[in-house]
């Protein structure tokens, strides 16, 4: 069996901005410009960076709805499912009814649990659809029962299968939007941010709960966000983004402890220290504005803000490299 789940090649995602009288296409944002990395079966890869650095968007092309948020998006590179057996299915080719049968396999749990959820459908609507549609053969009688089976899973009365979304907390919300990722099997859960929007003890419960449902059903989780403790508590790997490419990205705990690149080192800094006693722990601010993706900077897209930037820099975009202890930077000037 094949240990790879997930291969992105050189992924690309730049959107189209119109402007004018004709509202003529004058210019592309690059939200993703050549991120490349690979999951395995059973594995927590963490995305981290800041707002606006494009990792969502990353998450989005992964599960291929983009064409659905924009329809003239341009996308380009590979994003190939590996099946157990070792067979390659690059999902950015996939046209929507071929698709269809990856669906179930990828899943994807939303950022905010108060809009995620179609509010004129029960609970037990909204869990039962992704099974109606990827398992017609089974009966109404059994939809019903997993319904119940996978809200007890992540916490919840079985009972509340005939209630709606407005009759639930944010920690709740989330559970069911859980429940609905879980409802198809799948291999892979793509999670967008998926605590931010709830309180620090109600995200260490929502964090909990998936880490055992990881264990039991030995899935791969691509979690997304910007709160890096949060990111390190989950994931057996972290890659930091930073304006549409992977700066950085190793072992949870080399990336965390033992940071190399600039902006990681910057990153990992801004993280809250818990004891007030400790005085040690220095602040490294960065100087400048982020550039905008409209108008990227010529080579590596940190070098206006980098304090080890050198000429060279504005040349070409660095090149990810693996350096003693596995983890892989893209800076060539880090030593």
């Amino acid at each position: 069996m094949s240990s790879v789940l997930l291969e992105v090649k050189n992924l690309k995602v730049h959107f189209p901005v119109y402007g004018g009288v004709f509202q003529r296409r004058v210019a592309e944002v690059k939200a993703v410009d050549g991120v490349s990395f690979t999951m395995h079966r059973g594995e927590t890869l963490g995305l981290v960076g800041e707002s606006g650095c494009g990792k969502t968007t990353v998450g989005r092309a992964i599960v291929n709805v983009l064409r659905h948020v924009s329809h003239d998006v341009h996308l380009e590179g590979e994003v190939n499912y590996v099946s157990p057996e070792g067979t390659k299915t690059n999902l950015l080719e996939l046209r929507s009814k071929d698709l269809m049968a990856y669906r179930k396999r990828i899943q994807m749990i939303f950022q905010d649990p108060y809009s995620s959820l179609n509010s004129r459908l029960s609970v037990k609507q909204i869990i039962a659809e992704p099974i109606e549609i990827h398992r017609p053969e089974m009966s109404k009688s059994e939809v019903d029962d997993r319904v119940r089976w996978l809200l007890e899973k992540v916490g919840l009365q079985p009972e509340y299968a005939l209630r709606f979304p407005h009759e639930f907390s944010g920690g709740q919300r989330q559970r069911i939007g859980i429940a609905r990722a879980l409802a198809t099997n799948p291999e892979l859960i793509v999670c967008d941010e998926p605590v931010s929007a709830l309180d620090v003890s109600v995200q260490a419960q929502v964090i909990n709960l998936m880490e055992d449902l990881q264990q039991e059903f030995g899935l791969s989780y691509l979690f997304v966000a910007h709160d890096l403790s949060v990111v390190y508590h989950i994931s057996k790997r972290i890659a930091v983004m930073y304006l549409g490419n992977i700066v950085e990205i190793g072992d949870s705990d080399d990336v965390y402890f033992r940071p190399s690149h600039p902006y990681t080192r910057a990153l990992i800094s801004a993280v809250p220290e818990p004891d007030p006693l400790r005085k040690d722990k220095q602040r490294i601010v960065l100087v400048g504005d982020i550039p905008t993706p409209l108008n990227k900077p010529s080579g590596c897209g940190f070098r206006t803000r980098c304090p080890l930037a050198v000429a060279s820099c504005a040349e070409r975009v660095p090149e990810l490299v693996v350096k003693a202890g596995g983890t892989a930077v893209a800076c060539p000037v880090v030593e």
